[in-house]
Formats: C-alpha cells, sequence, structure tokens
C-alpha cells in the first residue's frame, strides 16, 4: 500500500474513531441535553492540549452478538493534556458507544491513565456518564471496576482525584467516584445511586423516582455525596478547572502561589461592628472571611450540606488555604454528626496536600439530643480532633466569639496542635455559657442570687484572657487587623516541618 493510501487509511479510521457511536447517537446525546465525551474533554483542557491513548482499543467480547457491536475506543476516552498551562490526565465514558457501558477493555484504558498519572505526579479528572457495567461481560466488566478502585485508592493523597457526573451513575460505578476527593454534579442530568428506583420498589415498596434518589439536589444537601452542584455542564467544567487552580499537582509540591494586588495589611473596618452585642444573636461568618481573604474571593465547598459548617479554599497573600468555620447563622454554629464529617474530610485533604489550615471559631458546643447520641456523635465527633491533631501543616485558628467546653477543644485548640490561636476580643472561652455553668454550680440559689452570680461568671470568664494567661490564645487582635496578623502567621509557619510518629497508618474513627 502506498504511503498516501496509508494515510488517507488512517485518517478514515482516525474520523470514525473521533465519531464514537456516530452521527446518530450522537444528536440523541444533544436531545438529552447533554455534550459528549470529546465535546466535554474539549471545553475542559486549554485549547489543543489534548493528547488522546488507546483511541483503537476495542472490546473482546463474542457473546449476544457483541462481536458484531464494535466500536473503536469501546465507550470511554482517555488522555492528557493541561488546565491553566499545567499537566492533567482524563477520562471520558462516551454514552454514545454502548451507553457509556464499562467493559473489561474500556476498564484498562481508565487504569492505564489513572497509573500514568500517579507515575507522572498529575491530577486526574473522570466525566463520568455511563449505563453501568456491562452486562454481556458479566463478571469480567465487574473485574474492571475493583481495578479502577484499586487505583483510585492507591492515589488517594498523593495526586489529585477529582469526578464530574454528568449523566447516569448507578450501582458499583458510584463508588470510583467516592473514592475521588470532590465530586460536581450538574442539576437535574447527573444521577448516583447504588439501586436504582424499580430495584428499590421491587425490594422495599417504596416509590421514588430517579432525582429524588439521586440526583444532584439530593446528594448535595441531604447525602453530602457531592461537594458542587451547577446548572450545566459548562459551568461545572469550568468550576472544575478553578478548584483545580488552588491545588498543587501532588503530594509532593505546594499549591500554586498567585501574584497579589490586595495590601497584606489592609485593614478591614467592617469587621470591628460585625460581631452583634447580644452574644445570642446571629451571624454570616462569611462576613467575616470574604473580607479577609485576598480580593475578598472565598471558593466554598459543599455549601449545601451541613451549613452549621464552612469549608472552602481562599488565598491569603497569594498562597492558597483551607478554611474551616463555624456558621452561626445556621444551627448557631454548633457541631452535628454532617458538619463533623464535612470538616474532617476537608482538613484530611489539605493536609495531604500541603494547603495551610485557617480555623474561624464561633462554636456553642455539639448538638445536643438522643437523635444525635444514637447516631454517634461522639464517634463522628472525634473525627475532628483526628483529622487537627494528625495534621502537620500549619494550622492558624481565630476565635471570633464562642469557643465552648469539647466543641472548643475540637476547633484546633492550643493543645491539638495549632501553630497560632488568635482571638477577637469579644472572644468568649470556657467550659460552658455562664447560665449553664451557674445553674449547676448554684443549683439551690435564688433567682437574684444565680443573675449576681451569672454577671460575675461572664465578667471572669465571657472573655479571651484566661486563656490568653495560659498560652492557650497567643495574641489577641483587634479585628480589623485581622487580615495582616493572619498572612503574617502564615508567613511565619511557611517552613513549619513536622512529622508524625512512624506507623502503617493511623485508625481513624469512622
Amino acid at each position: 500500500m502506498k504511503r498516501e493510501e496509508l494515510y488517507a487509511r488512517f485518517e478514515e479510521l482516525d474520523k470514525r474513531a473521533s465519531q464514537g457511536g456516530g452521527p446518530d447517537k450522537i444528536e440523541k446525546q444533544h436531545a438529552s441535553g447533554r455534550m459528549t465525551a470529546r465535546e466535554r474533554i474539549d471545553m475542559l483542557l486549554d485549547k489543543d492540549t489534548f493528547c488522546e491513548i488507546d483511541k483503537f482499543v476495542n472490546h473482546r467480547c463474542t457473546r449476544f452478538g457483541m462481536d458484531k457491536k464494535q466500536i473503536p475506543g469501546d465507550g470511554v476516552v482517555c488522555g492528557h493534556g493541561k488546565i491553566d498551562g499545567r499537566q492533567v490526565f482524563v477520562y471520558a465514558y462516551d454514552f454514545t458507544v454502548h451507553g457509556g457501558s464499562l467493559s473489561e477493555t474500556n476498564a484498562a484504558k481508565i487504569v492505564k491513565v489513572q497509573t500514568l498519572a500517579l507515575k507522572s505526579g498529575a491530577p486526574i479528572i473522570g466525566l463520568n456518564d455511563s449505563g453501568g457495567a456491562r452486562i454481556q461481560e458479566g463478571i469480567t466488566s465487574l473485574a474492571g471496576y475493583a481495578s479502577i478502585f484499586y487505583q483510585n485508592t492507591m492515589a488517594s493523597g498523593v495526586i489529585p482525584q477529582l469526578t464530574a457526573i454528568l449523566g447516569p451513575c448507578a450501582g458499583g460505578a458510584c463508588y470510583s467516584p467516592a473514592l475521588t476527593d470532590f465530586i460536581f454534579m450538574v442539576n437535574e442530568n447527573s444521577h448516583m445511586f447504588i439501586t436504582g428506583p424499580d430495584v428499590v420498589k421491587a425490594v422495599t415498596n417504596e416509590v421514588v423516582d430517579k432525582e429524588e434518589l439521586g440526583g444532584a439536589y439530593t446528594h448535595s444537601s441531604k447525602s453530602g455525596v457531592a461537594h458542587f452542584v451547577y446548572p450545566t455542564e459548562e459551568e461545572t467544567l469550568m468550576q472544575l478547572r478553578e478548584l483545580l487552580s488552588f491545588l498543587p499537582s501532588n503530594n509532593m509540591e505546594d499549591a500554586p502561589i498567585v501574584p497579589c494586588s490586595d495590601d497584606a495589611n489592609r485593614r478591614v473596618e467592617s469587621l470591628q461592628t460585625v460581631i452583634p452585642e447580644d452574644p445570642n444573636q446571629p451571624y454570616d461568618i462569611k462576613d467575616v472571611i470574604e473580607p479577609v481573604v485576598d480580593n475578598q474571593y472565598f471558593f466554598e465547598v459543599m455549601p449545601h450540606f451541613a451549613k452549621n459548617i464552612v469549608i472552602g479554599f481562599a488565598r491569603l497573600g497569594g498562597q492558597t488555604v483551607g478554611i474551616i468555620a463555624n456558621q452561626p447563622a445556621f444551627l448557631a454554629g454548633v457541631l452535628d454528626i454532617d458538619a463533623s464529617d464535612k470538616a474532617a474530610r476537608f482538613i484530611r485533604f489539605c493536609d495531604c496536600f500541603n494547603i495551610p489550615l485557617v480555623t474561624f471559631e464561633d462554636v456553642p458546643g455539639f448538638l445536643p439530643g438522643t437523635a444525635q447520641e444514637h447516631d454517634g456523635i461522639i464517634r463522628h465527633g472525634a473525627k475532628i480532633v483526628y483529622a487537627y491533631a494528625e495534621a502537620t501543616v500549619p494550622k492558624i485558628t481565630l476565635i471570633t466569639r464562642k469557643a465552648y467546653g469539647g466543641a472548643y477543644i475540637v476547633m484546633a485548640s492550643k493543645m491539638i496542635g495549632a501553630d497560632v490561636n488568635f482571638a477577637w476580643p469579644q472572644a468568649e472561652i470556657a467550659v460552658m455559657g455562664a447560665s449553664g455553668a451557674i445553674n449547676i454550680l448554684y443549683r439551690k440559689a435564688s433567682e437574684e442570687e444565680k443573675k449576681t452570680a451569672v454577671e460575675a461568671y461572664e465578667e471572669e470568664f465571657s472573655n479571651p484572657y484566661r486563656a490568653a494567661e495560659r498560652g492557650l490564645v497567643d495574641e489577641i487582635i483587634m479585628p480589623r487587623d485581622t487580615r495582616r496578623k493572619l498572612i503574617r502567621a502564615l508567613e511565619m509557619a511557611r517552613n513549619k516541618n513536622q512529622s508524625n510518629p512512624p506507623k502503617k497508618h493511623g485508625n481513624m474513627p469512622l
């Protein structure tokens, strides 16, 4: 065959492989409001940087007439490219080919790109849109999932792993996303569930549609499975790029330092009055966070789940930080089971990837009640203690108002290992609030005596000075100086070098 014919044949085969399931299936995909795998990759990555691998790989199944259904690529598009000029790896299920179902061979494609990402020290992104395991292949397709899960686990804490759910994701397919660091979903188009509505009805007689069972709203606000939800695929992919801008490529690097035009010494006068005079009146902790961080830009994570705690990324002096903050505007900022889980996993992620932790504390305690106790608030609350204590990155804590009892301890207190602990003059650091303490200490006293005792207790303990006397607070600062103080503390701790005792791994409460 002549050279020209060889090249022409390659171009024809390459074009055919690029079309996935063909024009009809692509049109059907668009009609459902979803992009194709290659369209998603093109939108996600920097222009003209995608290099596809295993484009001509095909399945080896001969049962159920599958030998007559050979489509190059076999339902998943894999390769590498760049986001903001930084190397990333990506795999995207192609719903136009056999419904994006997982075969033995396309599982091998995914594992290959996972392995390359791990060896290269670069983030990996999965774009899920799949009907699940390919039934025609039986156990071999299930084994393919197992190999993907294994690679997810090996890469955990070494490279960032991000997943976007852009269509269906059911059964065992859910566990790969669950093993990754962050999950993105699209309103109405994304669905995740271990068992679908039909199986639920057959087994439990419960009638539920797929949106209520496993839609984006459910997983972003009720289950806590999804970290981000957006109205369109386009916005989802853009926000995925945005998240990566805060993260290092691997656990041996620091997050990118961004040139900062925001004055590090900028005073924030609004913070002088952000705390209400009434200690029981709520306020929005984001009114503290946003004015303090660079350009007032806070990239919140899981905004719809466990709203009594706020987590997310920001920059201080150009440096990425992970922020954990009690939210007095929701449930008074108490810690409960969901808030504990949400915070602990975020703390551990930041520690994995060398991202300093900044904690804004205003917490009256743990949520009381039989439901919390019976569901294991002790076990779940211990996760935050474990996560903060284990973390070796710089840890800076600011107490804005309340810091009571066990909740004070777990929120990055000095003895849990915080490097620098600040407090505003309004801070109340005590075992409990004044009324509760006096009802215990002066159980048999008259109401008038109790009232006098409460005032005395508040004078003695509802301030940061007892803690400062003991060195449990390093510095009491004016609220307006918060930005400057946090940046200076981070600069001081930048070269922190701390190692935990050698061990295979700890036994975190789960």
